[in-house]
């Protein structure tokens, strides 16, 4: 997912997939104890995708708080 994909997308677009990718994470938590984890580059790609939302999310928040 690319910074400028997530930049085009709405505040409720951008939880929603928060909320997704959270839940994917864990599930690729819990894959990877169990030993089923079969793309362990995902769980990295799944971390950074979430801190990019987060990261956008926030400087929403920040334009709107100085307007």
């Amino acid at each position: 997912m690319k910074a400028e994909d997530i930049r085009a997308k709405s505040q409720d677009e951008l939880k929603e997939q928060l909320v997704t990718l959270r839940k994917e994470a864990f599930n690729l938590r819990f894959q990877q104890a169990s030993g089923q984890l079969e793309n362990t580059a995902r769980v990295r790609q799944v971390r950074r995708d979430i801190a990019r939302i987060k990261t956008v999310l926030r400087d929403h928040q920040v334009a709107q708080a100085a307007q």
